[in-house]
């Protein structure tokens, strides 16, 4: 027990690390990813092309690699990064290339003849997106968000190739020092109760759309 409350001051230090990664990943990625859903299907063809191209690369690519290109990769081209400022636009980068292609389905997904009857009703586009479409939208992708979101919580352990000290590193390395796999252990108790609450969240938030069927 000793160990374990001397070990909780850098692994909570370390939780924070891994939570501020978290929190400014999904604040941008969310936003960004229901502009860039719209602009994948946009009428202004440059626009959605460059959509496609965008979504291809960052999806088709490893996010490992794409931290790897952000720090180092730029460094070589006369751009040097912090390690934050890294590791935050690779993720911000690679989760709206998903969340885009998730806002996509679920626009694509509702029958056109709302958009029909919203214009029959007078309806700018703006009004039939926000007023109609948008909140059936966010409905029907909250399961793979959820699963997206998840997927983020465990993903902020990448940003070790950086040597940002974030959760799993500094088990990582307390385990190397230590010789104990007690650390590990705390961490996947953290770990477990962040995509736990993240569960519950999304199971919140499907109950409170539960009126659109």
């Amino acid at each position: 027990m000793d160990y374990i409350i001397m070990l909780l001051p850098s692994m909570l230090k370390g939780l924070t690390v891994t939570l501020k990664l978290f929190s400014i990943t999904l604040v941008m990625a969310l936003p960004l990813g229901v502009i860039m859903g719209m602009a994948r299907i946009s009428s202004f063809s440059p626009l959605r092309w460059f959509m496609e191209f965008y979504v291809w690369l960052f999806r088709g690519t490893p996010l490992l690699l794409q931290l790897l290109f952000m720090y180092f990769g730029l460094m070589t081209l006369g751009l040097r990064l912090e390690r934050e400022m890294a590791a935050y636009l690779a993720f911000v980068l690679n989760y709206s290339a998903y969340l885009a292609e998730i806002f996509r389905a679920g626009i694509q997904s509702i029958d056109r003849g709302q958009y029909e009857a919203a214009d029959v009703l007078g309806l700018s586009r703006y009004q039939t997106m926000t007023n109609i479409i948008l909140p059936q939208v966010f409905k029907r992708v909250l399961p793979p968000i959820g699963n997206e979101v998840i997927n983020l919580v465990k993903d902020t352990a990448l940003v070790y190739v950086l040597a940002i000290s974030e959760l799993s590193r500094v088990a990582r390395t307390h385990v190397m020092r230590d010789d104990t796999f007690i650390p590990f252990l705390i961490a996947a108790i953290f770990y477990l109760m962040m995509t736990g609450m993240v569960q519950r969240f999304f199971k919140w938030v499907e109950l409170r759309y539960d009126y659109f069927h």
